[in-house]
């Protein structure tokens, strides 16, 4: 049996907290644990938060591409993030070549199938409408059926060129035919299409990401207020998702929405290496950081980077630290620290609220962040 014991840790609501893993899979958990005999024993005295792994679902981690890439495991359990969701960096054509790529990672790693079949080889991957094949996407999802978990859209200018709204037409099309019906992320950007034209094709359960950027075709008019179509789009069920990225967050917009109670459900970063080695995404924790400066709490937070995403993506055994879930665990300090957080717009808060992870345990292997020679 391999076993591993979490003890003296706490939950964020500052109380004791034990957990024991075994083969792969949370046993036990309470306050305290007694007669516990495992393999290996993490002691954290008392100083550090455990929660549920957190699952990041926006990143692109498919190393063979040219525009945006990274290293799975480098945006995945070294940053404390234990599942990482692709989005849409591969298509029908190389979605297989992806898979085959993950298996020697440690972190979890699921994709989202691009609706274009070559993925972003380059930035208009809608431009050409002869790329959406929907048979070629219903093969991909057929032999592939653990690993796809998604579909992609990405409908803004430069992406979709002289099409306008015709791909997300398509998209809805593809899903709705698709078997199983698989959730859609859409990114959202510069315009044409119009916002509020993505937002009435959408349907509940639907996610938009990069819902707080700092653009014209964002969610506020000229005069930094919120558009009028975009609360019914939250009341009909669209997801709001964070999506950071590069360009794509503003704490100016982030603050207008939250104080007119428009809230993400969901927080991911839109990481790649360059904004992981540049700014101003770097880690999940830093996007953390500033969801708390936006006056977030921790406890609302959490659950956007476990619980939410495993419900919107269905991962059934992942989210909750629960007897019978996935032993996939972040361990984690809050420090009184002062940093300065950028947007992506050049714009800076100041904080004295730092997160900083401290092991990832993924199927119960558990990795001290910071060493690179892998697990305890």
């Amino acid at each position: 049996m391999n076993s591993l014991y979490i003890k003296n840790g706490k939950d964020i609501n500052d109380q004791p907290l034990e957990l024991l893993i075994e083969n792969g899979k949370i046993s036990r958990i309470a306050p305290q644990l007694e007669n516990i005999e495992a393999d290996s024993v993490i002691n954290l005295q008392g100083l550090s938060y455990v929660s549920a792994g957190w699952i990041d679902d926006h990143v692109h981690c498919y190393e063979k591409l040219s525009l945006y890439y990274d290293d799975p495991d480098l945006v995945g359990y070294r940053n404390g993030v234990t599942t990482v969701i692709d989005a849409g960096s591969t298509g029908a054509d190389n979605i297989g070549d992806f898979y085959d790529l993950t298996q020697e990672k440690k972190t979890n790693i699921y994709a989202m199938i691009n609706i274009s079949r070559t993925g972003i080889l380059a930035q208009d991957e809608l431009g050409d409408m002869e790329q959406l094949q929907f048979d070629l996407m219903q093969q991909a999802v057929n032999d592939y059926p653990d690993f796809i978990i998604g579909l992609k859209a990405r409908i803004s200018k430069s992406v979709v060129v002289d099409n306008g709204i015709k791909p997300l037409v398509v998209a809805k099309e593809f899903q709705n035919k698709l078997k199983p019906r698989l959730p859609l992320m859409v990114h959202v950007g510069t315009n044409p299409p119009e916002l509020s034209e993505i937002m009435d094709l959408l349907e509940a359960g639907d996610i938009i990401t990069h819902c707080f950027n700092g653009k014209t075709n964002g969610i506020l008019t000229v005069d930094g207020d919120i558009k009028p179509f975009v609360q019914k789009g939250l009341t009909k069920g669209i997801i709001f998702d964070i999506g950071h990225g590069t360009e794509s967050f503003n704490f100016k917009t982030a603050t207008v929405a939250t104080n007119q109670q428009i809230y993400p459900q969901s927080l991911s970063t839109d990481i790649y290496h360059g904004n992981r080695e540049n700014g101003p995404v770097y880690n999940m924790a830093t996007c953390i950081e500033k969801m708390l400066v936006l006056g977030f709490d921790i406890k609302q937070v959490l659950p956007m980077i476990t619980s939410v995403p495993a419900k919107n993506y269905h991962l059934d055994t992942k989210g909750t630290l629960a007897p019978g879930m996935d032993a996939d665990v972040t361990i984690f300090n809050i420090e009184n620290k002062s940093k300065t957080l950028e947007d992506s717009d050049g714009n800076t808060r100041q904080t004295n609220i730092v997160i900083e992870p401290i092991y990832s345990v993924v199927g119960g292997e558990a990795y001290l962040i910071g060493d690179k020679n892998g697990s305890l």
